[in-house]
């Protein structure tokens, strides 16, 4: 799956993440969509090495592996940023 196609599913991840994992962010709307192009890179990588799932395109799986990392990465950033 080329580069923009990640971008855009992380666009979307993005807003799905904030959905899911509702709450104040540090960052605002803009920070979350970026974790969410981030999430959507490491989830598609995590869910192709760690879970054999092909990320090739837009399909479900693809899709799916794409929250599931922008929520870990939103996770993260959260914990992150409330330690401080």
């Amino acid at each position: 799956m080329g580069f923009l196609s990640w971008i855009i599913f992380g666009l979307i991840a993005g807003a799905i993440a904030k959905a899911i994992h509702p709450g104040k962010d540090p960052g605002g709307w803009i920070v979350t969509i970026i974790i969410g192009i981030v999430g959507a890179f490491v989830g598609g990588w995590l869910g192709s090495l760690l879970l054999g799932v092909s990320v090739d395109g837009f399909n479900f799986s693809s899709f799916l592996v794409a929250i599931a990392g922008a929520v870990l990465c939103l996770f993260i950033y959260r914990k992150v940023t409330a330690s401080r």
